[in-house]
């Protein structure tokens, strides 16, 4: 079995204490995770970036309410930057972002990707085209190892969202827990989601002063998805 160093150890030297970054937040499990390392490295958060729909009343990839991904951000006391964009303007909407960021200072974005290297190269490419650079903390990270830490730190999820045909309706709203990751794991299924097999929206973790508390709706279907409609109670 591949060994892979900590996180902290692949991503030290771009991190280092004191630097400003954003954090390309979905407001799911793995960009909070990738934001708590961040941090522990003793880079500065400055900003959090979440992409929306094109008429702005709910996040891109997760299907959040705008509402609910500013309460995490208030939550943890870090502005909330925000773009509207169709997947087609995604990218330009995105670097138009970094503009701004890099305005503000910000020298470094922080991504929650695991593995999939199209999205690192990605990231790669439009930060450094536009004179930042991005580190990826969860790089290679293991799934049971990228888990354990998450439950281990205290970070609360529900899973909000479930690709159809791969994960049942039935999980929507089910808390993540060791146990659930197990039955996503018996089915077939990667653990951490990481080719978007189900989505999450993260309610409490270190970073928060307070825990989000969200009431669910209806259920809607769109895209090839399942989403879980919440919020905030």
């Amino acid at each position: 079995m591949e060994h892979h160093k900590p996180a902290r150890e692949r991503e030290v030297e771009t991190l280092v204490p004191e630097t400003p970054f954003f954090c390309s937040w979905s407001g799911g499990k793995d960009s909070a995770l990738a934001l708590f390392h961040a941090i522990e490295l003793g880079a500065s958060p400055r900003n959090l970036l979440t992409m929306l729909i094109e008429t702005g009343d709910r996040s891109r990839g997760h299907g959040l309410p705008v509402s609910v991904i500013d309460s995490q951000a208030r939550a943890m006391g870090i502005p909330l930057m925000t773009r509207n964009a169709s997947w087609e303007g995604y990218e330009g909407q995105f670097k138009d972002a970094l503009d701004e960021l890099k305005k503000l200072g910000i020298t470094h974005g922080v991504f929650g990707d695991i593995d999939l290297e199209g999205h690192r190269e990605w990231v790669e490419r439009v930060t450094l085209e536009k004179g930042m650079k991005a580190a990826l903390p969860l790089w290679k990270m293991g799934r049971r190892e990228l888990l354990a830490e998450f439950f281990a730190m205290g970070f609360e999820a529900r899973i909000v969202s479930v690709k159809d045909g791969v994960l049942d309706k039935s999980y929507l709203g089910k808390e993540l827990t060791p146990s659930v990751v197990s039955e996503i794991e018996a089915i077939g299924i990667d653990a951490a989601g990481e080719n978007g097999e189900y989505h999450t929206v993260v309610t409490d973790g270190p970073m928060f002063s307070y825990p989000i508390r969200l009431d669910s709706k209806e259920i809607v279907s769109r895209d090839g998805y399942h989403f879980l409609s919440v919020i905030e109670s």
